[in-house]
């Protein structure tokens, strides 16, 4: 990485903000400056009342290959007693929460290589995306370590306890077509359009109905914690919070005038 070149390169299109890895030299890898900058985009659109959508995607060949190994190399060459579980305390879980937290939909828009934590940052994002040459790989158990950055919480939440295992344990390679299949993306576009295909869908989550989309998403997390009767309480207090949105009442008034609603997010 040149010298002032920012690991996370932010750009705006109206409402939609896109949050792109930018180390293409290492497909994206993480190190520490990548991961603080990356938390800190993501924490910044989440209190931006302008950002109204968030998409993640990779510059280059990769979404991202995942943690950068060279320091660790080193550490271990050196004889250094590793603490890795610090390491996710500080660097990986802010970042997942931040995700999981944000009350607007985050998008990852998976290109080429996505593999261990990048796979873990995919996963914790709400809709994933991916263009037709995209590989995901659960790569962990290749260099001896277990799922982390989330991973292990959301796999099975994604594709099922049997599967999650499988491609935990095995790390094969699972290709853009399959991971449709299995319901690991939910859309799966060619390379030349991809990002003109995943930019028209994230305008479109963008210029929706935002605290509905929040109070959805809120209403998803919470339902991972609690049984049937409890959650339906939730339920209730949520949509008794949507129907006094101005963005109701637009969806009302359009519906009835046979027309599309013109949401501004209130």
């Amino acid at each position: 990485m040149s010298e002032g070149h920012p690991p996370v390169r932010v750009e705006r299109d109206g409402a939609l903000a896109v949050l792109v890895l930018d180390r293409p030299e290492v497909l994206n890898a993480f190190d520490d400056a990548m991961t603080s900058a990356l938390t800190a985009a993501v924490q910044r659109a989440a209190a931006d009342a302008s950002v109204r959508a968030v998409v993640i995607t990779g510059a280059g060949r990769a979404f991202s290959a995942g943690q950068d190994l060279r320091d660790r190399a080193a550490s271990i060459e050196r004889g250094a007693e590793l603490h890795l579980g610090d390491e996710l305390r500080r660097r990986y879980h802010p970042l997942v929460t931040a995700i999981r937290e944000m009350p607007k939909p985050v998008v990852a828009a998976l290109n080429g290589t996505v593999a261990g934590a990048g796979l873990g940052l995919a996963c914790a994002c709400d809709v994933r995306v991916a263009s037709s040459s995209a590989v995901l790989r659960a790569a962990w158990a290749r260099v001896g370590l277990v799922p982390d950055a989330g991973s292990a919480f959301f796999l099975p939440r994604i594709v099922g306890w049997g599967r999650a295992l499988h491609v935990v344990l095995a790390g094969e390679p699972i290709g853009a077509d399959e991971a449709l299949r299995i319901g690991l993306v939910t859309r799966v576009w060619p390379d030349d359009t991809f990002a003109a295909s995943w930019r028209t869908f994230a305008r479109a989550l963008a210029d929706g109905a935002t605290q509905a989309l929040a109070l959805t998403k809120r209403g998803l997390n919470a339902a991972w914690d609690h049984d049937l009767a409890s959650f339906l309480d939730v339920e209730a207090e949520l949509q008794d919070r949507a129907g006094r949105t101005a963005d109701y009442a637009e969806g009302v008034r359009a519906f009835l005038e046979k027309r599309r609603p013109r949401f501004d997010g209130r």
